[in-house]
């Protein structure tokens, strides 16, 4: 997929912290690079999750995050994460991520993460919220 099929990307540099003992990045980062990306996604999309929870009493519950790797990334390097929506449900979304580094035409991660909004009592799923259907929609891949 290339980088112009996404609408939205997250700059990182890759932390010290990050690595493993081999210099490259801890598998499960990944997941912590995912998670950041989409929040600046919705924050990008002008929709706050905090205000969500508050506003709908739900919250959206990591079902599915997939990651496959393709190159790895080692300390200092510069990333993107890039995200788009590429499917919505009456409770769920799904994102598709890639990670490039510099002008890279190849992401050296990919991945796919759902999320299903649930009732935060009954912790069942509830639909979304039509203004977040509203900025999502157009983001919608053709």
């Amino acid at each position: 997929m290339p980088r112009s099929d996404y609408p939205f990307a997250f700059p990182f540099r890759v932390r010290y912290a990050e690595t493993d003992a081999q210099g490259i990045v801890f598998y499960g980062n990944y997941l912590t690079y995912f998670d950041v990306a989409i929040y600046e996604y919705f924050r990008w999309l002008s929709y706050t999750i905090t205000d969500h929870v508050s506003e709908t009493g739900a919250d959206f519950h990591v079902v599915r995050a997939v990651v496959d790797f393709h190159a790895p990334s080692r300390f200092d390097d510069d990333i993107e994460v890039f995200v788009r929506t590429v499917a919505i449900g009456r409770s769920s979304l799904t994102f598709e991520l890639s990670i490039f580094a510099g002008d890279e035409p190849l992401p050296r991660v990919t991945g796919e993460v759902v999320w299903v909004n649930a009732d935060q009592e009954s912790h069942q799923s509830t639909p979304l919220p039509e203004r977040l259907l509203a900025l999502l929609m157009p983001q919608q891949p053709a």
